[in-house]
C-alpha cells in the first residue's frame, strides 16, 4: 500500500491509515476491476481502490458478476469489508461495493506535499527576476489571468510518471525556474531574461492536457496534440514582440530536445539549457518517486 501523499485529517476514512483488521465503509476511487477465475472455478473480482493518501488492492470473491455490474473503472466507489494482511501487504476483502457520488471527485486525486500558495509566491519571485521590458510584460499578462493560474495550480505533469499529482506542474515550473536561474549565475553570457521566462511558460500547454474525475486522464486536446502544441497555442494569446516571441517559442518548443525542431538542431544555448534543465529535474523526481530507471 503507498501512502507517500499527505493523509486526509479528521473522521473521513484514508488508505493510508488502514490497519490490518479494520472494517471499511468509505468511498474510493476504483483504479482496477478484472474478472478473474479462481482455481475452484469461481469469478472473483481483482480491484483497487485509490484515495489521495495511497491505494490498496482489493478482492470480492462472493456475488463477484452482481458486484461487478454495479460499477465501473474510474467510478468512486463505496466500498464494504474490512482490511486483511495477505503475503506481507494490506488488502480489502471487499463485501459489498457501488457506485458512489460526489461533487467534487479530484478529492480522490494525489496532491503534492508542498504548499501550493508557497509555490505560487515562488513562481512571482522568479517573474521579478526577468528585466526585459517585453518580456516581463508578457508574463505579467500571463501570471494576471486568473483562470489559467488557476490550472496551474491544478495541473500534474504527467499521468504516471515525474510529478503525477494534483500541483505538480507548478512544483515542476518552480524548480526548473530555480534552475535556469541558477544556470544564468553560473553562465552570465545566457540571456537570463529569455530563459527565466521561457522555464516559466515552458509546460503551460499542460494546463489544458488533462480532464480530472476519479482518475487523471487525457483531454481530446491532450490527446490529439500533445501539450506542445497547446503552450504554443495558449501562448499566442499574449501579446509578446515578434522577434522576442520567436526566441521564446523556440525554447518552449525544444524543451524535449532538439527532434521536435526545424533542421533538429537547437538554435540558442538558452534552448539548448532549458532542454537539460526540464530533464534534469523531471529525471530527478522521476527517480525519487518511482526509483532508478
Amino acid at each position: 500500500m503507498s501512502s507517500r501523499y499527505r493523509v486526509s485529517i479528521g473522521a473521513i476514512t484514508t488508505i493510508a491509515s488502514l490497519r490490518a483488521g479494520d472494517p471499511v465503509d468509505a468511498v474510493f476511487a476504483c483504479s482496477r476491476k478484472d474478472r478473474l477465475t479462481a482455481r475452484s472455478g469461481s469469478p472473483y473480482l481483482a480491484l483497487e481502490f485509490r484515495d489521495k493518501t495511497g491505494t490498496i488492492a482489493g478482492r470480492a470473491f462472493r456475488d463477484a458478476d452482481v458486484l461487478a455490474g454495479r460499477f465501473e473503472k474510474g467510478d468512486l466507489v463505496r466500498v464494504e469489508g474490512r482490511v486483511e494482511r495477505f503475503r506481507d501487504e494490506l488488502q480489502l476483502e471487499v463485501r459489498g461495493v457501488t457506485k458512489a457520488e460526489t461533487t467534487d471527485p479530484t478529492s480522490f486525486l494525489p496532491v503534492a506535499y508542498r504548499d501550493l500558495d508557497e509555490l505560487d509566491g515562488f513562481l512571482e519571485h522568479l517573474a521579478r527576476e526577468v528585466h526585459d521590458p517585453a518580456y516581463r510584460a508578457f508574463l505579467d499578462r500571463v501570471l494576471g489571468d486568473a483562470a489559467l493560474r488557476a490550472e496551474w495550480r491544478r495541473a500534474p505533469c504527467t499521468r504516471a510518471g515525474h510529478h503525477a499529482y494534483l500541483g505538480g506542474l507548478l512544483e515542476h515550473t518552480v524548480a526548473v525556474g530555480t534552475l535556469a536561474l541558477e544556470a544564468c549565475q553560473l553562465h552570465p553570457r545566457l540571456n537570463s531574461d529569455l530563459l527565466v521566462c521561457a522555464a516559466l511558460v515552458h509546460d503551460l500547454g499542460k494546463t489544458r492536457e488533462f480532464v480530472y474525475g476519479a482518475e487523471i486522464g487525457l483531454s481530446d486536446e491532450g490527446r490529439l496534440l500533445g501539450h506542445l502544441v497547446l503552450g504554443q497555442r495558449l501562448l499566442d494569446g499574449y501579446e509578446l514582440p515578434d522577434d522576442r516571441r520567436l526566441a521564446l517559442m523556440h525554447c518552449v518548443l525544444g524543451h524535449h530536445g532538439a527532434d521536435g525542431l526545424p533542421g533538429r538542431r537547437f538554435g540558442s544555448a538558452e534552448a539548448l539549457a532549458l532542454y537539460r534543465l526540464n530533464a534534469l529535474d523531471a529525471s530527478v523526481k522521476g527517480a525519487l518517486e518511482h526509483g532508478l530507471p
